[in-house]
């Protein structure tokens, strides 16, 4: 007979999994922006980084670095929300017809707009100068923020950007599915917003739609001023607190 596997050790062996899960992601959608707009085509598009000075010498080492402490962080609470599931304890069902088709888009705009109010104002508190020292400095670090730079954080700030969707996940009915796409998207847009190269069309920043999202036009001026553009997904707390960096109205390449 096989040794009963203790409690302990289960956790352990999903924390690993979840660990290496997501380092993966970090690592593919990282390494495939950085090697396309910093490598393959690095003739086309450095003329076009919205940063005049370039990354820090040590810089893309210590964002890894720092991601993949990071990246344990956010494996923990992963394995905390899985058991918890295990238990029936959370609001994320199998299903896709469970809650209805229709309810399958709106969960997600749900967690969006949650998100993102919890991010602004945990991010505007992070800058608080009692609190950016020893929470957030990490991440500013990167003056010039790279694709690397996506999960550059200190680990209290990882721990503040690792509780939030477990939190919802425990009061919000959500589709395993939606889950998944969230995950990825929640990925790719830290990658892109700190890609220092705008990756959509003009046309589409100037349009009433396209000015709705953060892309990496918006962050730049960020990690270049540090007191505007907080937000995470949408513009729309920026715009209503005053706190958009009014060069969004003529963006231009800058420090």
């Amino acid at each position: 007979m096989f040794p009963e596997i203790n409690t302990g050790t289960i956790f352990l062996l999903y924390l690993t999994i979840f660990f290496f899960a997501i380092v993966f992601r970090y690592f593919l959608a990282a390494g495939i922006f950085y090697y396309y707009y910093y490598v393959w085509n690095f003739g086309k598009f450095n003329a076009k980084k919205l940063s005049r000075r370039s990354a820090k010498k040590g810089q893309l080492k210590k964002e890894i670095i720092w991601s993949i402490k990071a990246s344990l962080i956010f494996a923990l609470a992963g394995t905390i929300l899985y058991w918890l599931w295990t238990k029936d304890l959370t609001a994320i069902y199998l299903p896709p017809e469970e809650f209805g088709y229709w309810y399958l888009p709106v969960s997600l705009i749900l967690i969006l707009l949650i998100h993102e109010t919890y991010y602004y104002w945990v991010h505007r508190w992070m800058h608080h100068p009692r609190i950016y020292k020893a929470v957030h400095k990490v991440h500013h670090d990167s003056l010039t923020p790279t694709p690397w730079t996506a999960f550059s954080f200190h680990p209290w700030e990882s721990l503040l950007e690792a509780i939030i969707l477990p939190v919802i996940l425990l009061i919000i009915p959500v589709n395993i599915y939606v889950l998944a796409f969230y995950l990825l998207l929640m990925t790719l847009s830290s990658v892109i917003n700190h890609l220092d190269i705008e990756v959509y069309p003009e046309k589409f920043q100037k349009s009433w739609f396209g000015k709705l999202f953060i892309g990496a036009t918006h962050h730049h001026y960020h990690h270049a001023e540090f007191n505007t553009n907080y937000g995470l997904y949408f513009t729309f707390w920026d715009k209503l607190m005053g706190t958009e960096s009014p060069k969004m109205e003529t963006p231009e390449s800058e420090t």
